[in-house]
C-alpha cells in the first residue's frame, strides 16, 4: 500500500475522545511501544471488566453498582492518559515497492523505476514537525537507497540515503527510514541516489505544509499541483553509467519529460504522432500553486506557461520575495514554487514548456519538452506560440539578513571535466576524485573505526596530480562555512549540501579572488540547497553548520556526480551529549567490515503492523462504547 497510515486519518468515526487529533501511532521499534502496550492491555482489561459488571448490574446488587461505577472511572481515566500520554508530533506510515515497470515516454519501450507502480512516484504530503516512516521495498536488481533532496534531517543524518551515511538496501531487502520534517515547509523530491538510478525515474515530490500556527505569506490557493521535468534518454540508466564509466558524453537528450510523459505534438516534424502527453486541467480565475522541479540529469531547463505570468513565491523550503517573472531557468535538482492565475480568456489551451537552456547546437531543438495547459471552458487547442528558450533569470531574492556573522571556514571548490586517473575517467574537486569507501563514513566515526576515510580535504586547489581518495571536510560546529564553487567545466554544474540551506550570496564570470567578496549580496540572497555555477564562473555560498552529523556536498549532475565529484563536511558537537544528534537506528543495515554486525534479515526491522495501535484504540474505542451501552440496558 502506498498510502500513508496515521491516525490523523484512522479515527474511529464515533470516538468520544478527539484527542486522537493529537494523538501519534509510534513504531513497534520505539522505547514507547511497550508502553502503548501496557496501556492497551490494561484499558482493555478495564473495559472487559465493565461490561461485566454492567450486564451482572441487572440484578441491581449494590456493590456490583459501586464496582461498576469504580471501572468506569479507572477506564475513563486509562483512555484519557492513553490519549495524552503519547500525544505530539503526529506519524504518518508509508510502503513504498520500487521496482521495474515498462512505459514509453517517447514512444519507445522502455524499463522505468517505479514506486508502488507509479513513474513519477506518489507525492509524500506531510505537514511541518510530523514524523515520517517510509518502508522502502527493494524489488531492483541492485542495490538501492532513496535520499530527500532538501529535507534538512535535523539531527538525523542517519536517514540521508546516501553512501556516506547509509549501507544499501540489497535487492529483496526492505528498509525502514524514519525522520521528522522539524522546523521545514515547501517543496522537496526524493530520488535514487545510487548508480545513475535516477536516469531511469525513481523519484516523486515531498510537499511539507505549514501548521496552522505558521502564518505563510501568501493566500491559500485554489489547487496545488506538482511538475516534474527532466531531460530523457531511451537508454537505461545502466547503459547511461557504462558509457560515462567510458569517457563519452551523454549527448543529447532524447526528449525532456512532463511528469514522466513526453511533448504534446506542436512540432509534426519534431514529435512523432501518438506521443502521450502531459494535461493540467484548471479552472478560469482561480489560482493554483505550481511546485516544478528538475529531476533530470544535466539539463538546465527555461520553464514557462503561455500568456500566464508566474509569481515566484517559494524555493526549495524558503519564502523569496515575490516577483513576476514569465519564464525562469530551473537547474539540476532545484525546486521552485510560482502562484498561477488562470486570468486568460480560454479562446484555446495554452503551452507548457520546458527546454533545454545554455546549450548551443541545433540538435537540441527536438529536446523541448510542452505539456498542455487546459481550462474547463478552453474552445480549441494550443497552437501558435514559439516554444524556444527564453531568456535567462537571475537568482530570487531572499529576505534574511546575514552579512554580519563572522566566517569561521573558507572552501575554494576547483572542479575539472572528466579526466583518466589511474586508467579510469574520474571527476575532481579540488584535484580529488571521491572514493565511497565498502563502510559507510557514518559508521565507521561511530565505531570508531580507522583508516576508513581521512580529515584532510583542501580548502583550496594544491596545484598537484588528480587523486582517487576518501578524503572529507572537517566542519566546526556552529561555525559559518564559506563555499566558494569554481567551475572549470564547459557545462553548468549544480552544487547540493545535504542537511542545510545555504545563502547564495554571489556568483560572476571568471576566476574568484578575495577581491570577489566586495560584490556578495549581503542582505537578501535566497536561502536554498542548490545551486547552479555557470561554466566558466564561480558561485559563493555562506552555511551555518548548526546540524551535527556527515553530510554530502555533491555535484547534482548525474556523470559527474558518478565519476566522483562530491565530498563530504564532518560536523561534530565536541561536546558529548545525545541533544544534538540522534543514536544509530535500531534497524540499521551494517556492511563493509562491520558486515559481522549485520542481523539475519528476518530479524530486521519492518513496520508493516504499525497499524496495530490504531486498531487496538478503535477496540478501545467499540468497548468502552458498549459498556456504555450495557449500562443503558440494564439501568
Amino acid at each position: 500500500m502506498g498510502s500513508p497510515r496515521s491516525c490523523l486519518t484512522d479515527c474511529f468515526p464515533c470516538d468520544p475522545f478527539p484527542a486522537c487529533l493529537a494523538y501519534s501511532s509510534l513504531p513497534p521499534t520505539t522505547p514507547k511501544q511497550t508502553s502503548k502496550a501496557t496501556f492497551f492491555l490494561l484499558s482493555s482489561l478495564s473495559f472487559s471488566l465493565s461490561f461485566s459488571l454492567s450486564l451482572c448490574s441487572s440484578q441491581r446488587d449494590p456493590m456490583l453498582s459501586t464496582l461498576l461505577s469504580v471501572s468506569l472511572f479507572f477506564s475513563l481515566l486509562l483512555i484519557s492518559l492513553f490519549n495524552c500520554a503519547f500525544a505530539g508530533d503526529p506519524y504518518v506510515f508509508y510502503d513504498w515497492k520500487v521496482s521495474y515497470v515498462t512505459a514509453s515516454p517517447f514512444g519507445v519501450k522502455q524499463q522505468v523505476i517505479a514506486v508502488n507502480g507509479q513513474f513519477p512516484g506518489p507525492i509524500l504530503n506531510v505537514t511541518t514537525n510530523w514524523n515520517v516512516v517510509v518502508n522502502v521495498k527493494n524489488d531492483l536488481d541492485e542495490p538501492l537507497l532513496l535520499t530527500w533532496n532538501g529535507i534538512q534531517q535535523r539531527k538525523n543524518s542517519w536517514q540521508d540515503g546516501v553512501l556516506g551515511t547509509n549501507c544499501p538496501i540489497p535487492a529483496g531487502w526492505n528498509w525502514t527510514y524514519e525522520f521528522q520534517v522539524k522546523d521545514q515547509i515547501g517543496s522537496f523530491f526524493y530520488f535514487p541516489s545510487l548508480s545513475f538510478q535516477r536516469a531511469s525515474g525513481g523519484y516523486g515530490g515531498i510537499i511539507i505544509n505549514n501548521r496552522d500556527v505558521i502564518p505563510v505569506p501568501f493566500g491559500t490557493p485554489d489547487g496545488d499541483i506538482t511538475i516534474f521535468i527532466s531531460d530523457w534518454y531511451t537508454k537505461s540508466h545502466k547503459d547511461l553509467r557504462e558509457d560515462v564509466e567510458n569517457g563519452k558524453d551523454l549527448g543529447v537528450p532524447d526528449v525532456i519529460l512532463f511528469n514522466g510523459l513526453g511533448p504534446y505534438r506542436y512540432d509534426q516534424a519534431l514529435v512523432p504522432d501518438g506521443i502521450p502527453y502531459h494535461t493540467i486541467n484548471v479552472e478560469p480565475g482561480k489560482t493554483y500553486r505550481l511546485r516544478v522541479h528538475n529531476v533530470g540529469i544535466a539539463t538546465s531547463l527555461n520553464f514557462r506557461i503561455q500568456n500566464h505570468n508566474l509569481l515566484l513565491v517559494e524555493t526549495e523550503g524558503s519564502y523569496t520575495v515575490q516577483q513576476n517573472y514569465t519564464n525562469m531557468d530551473i537547474h539540476v535538482g532545484q525546486s521552485y514554487s510560482f502562484l498561477v492565475t488562470m486570468d486568460q480568456n480560454a479562446s484555446s489551451d495554452y503551452y507548457m514548456v520546458a527546454s533545454p537552456r545554455f546549450v548551443n547546437s541545433s540538435a537540441w531543438a527536438k529536446a523541448t519538452g510542452v505539456a498542455v495547459l487546459h481550462y474547463s471552458n478552453s474552445q480549441g487547442p494550443a497552437s501558435g506560440w514559439n516554444v524556444s528558450a527564453g531568456a535567462a533569470r537571475p537568482n530570487p531574492q531572499g529576505s534574511f539578513r546575514y552579512g554580519q556573522i563572522t566566517v569561521t571556514d573558507v572552501y575554494v571548490l576547483h572542479n575539472r571535466p572528466a579526466e583518466l586517473i589511474d586508467g579510469k575517467w574520474r571527476t575532481t574537486l579540488n584535484d580529488i576524485s571521491y572514493l565511497a569507501p565498502s563502510t559507510p563514513l557514518k559508521l565507521a566515526q561511530q565505531f570508531n573505526i580507522p583508516g576508513v576515510y581521512k580529515i584532510d580535504f583542501p580548502n583550496r586547489p594544491m596545484n598537484r596530480p588528480p587523486k582517487v581518495d576518501t578524503s572529507i571536510i572537517n566542519g566546526t560546529y556552529r561555525g559559518f562555512m564559506e563555499i566558494i564553487f569554481q567551475n572549470n567545466d564547459t557545462t553548468v554544474q549544480n552544487y547540493h549540501l545535504d542537511g542545510y540551506a545555504f545563502f547564495v550570496v554571489g556568483m560572476d564570470y571568471g576566476v574568484w579572488t578575495e577581491n570577489s567578496r566586495g560584490t556578495y549580496n549581503k542582505w537578501d540572497g535566497v536561502a536554498r540547497s542548490t545551486t547552479q555555477v555557470f561554466p566558466g564562473a564561480w558561485t559563493a555560498i555562506l552555511v551555518s553548520l548548526d546540524n551535527v552529523g556527515i553530510w554530502n556536498l555533491r555535484s547534482q549532475n548525474l556523470d559527474t556526480w558518478y565519476l566522483g565529484q562530491e565530498v563530504y563536511v564532518n560536523v561534530v558537537n565536541p561536546e558529548i551529549t545525545d541533544k544534538t544528534e540522534l543514536p544509530v537506528p535500531d534497524n540499521t543495515i551494517y556492511c563493509g567490515v562491520l558486515s559481522s554486525l549485520q542481523k539475519d534479515r528476518s530479524q530486521r526491522v519492518s513496520f508493516s503492523n504499525a497499524a496495530s495501535l490504531t486498531i487496538a484504540r478503535r477496540t478501545i474505542s467499540v468497548a468502552f462504547i458498549a459498556s456504555l451501552i450495557a449500562v443503558f440496558i440494564s439501568s
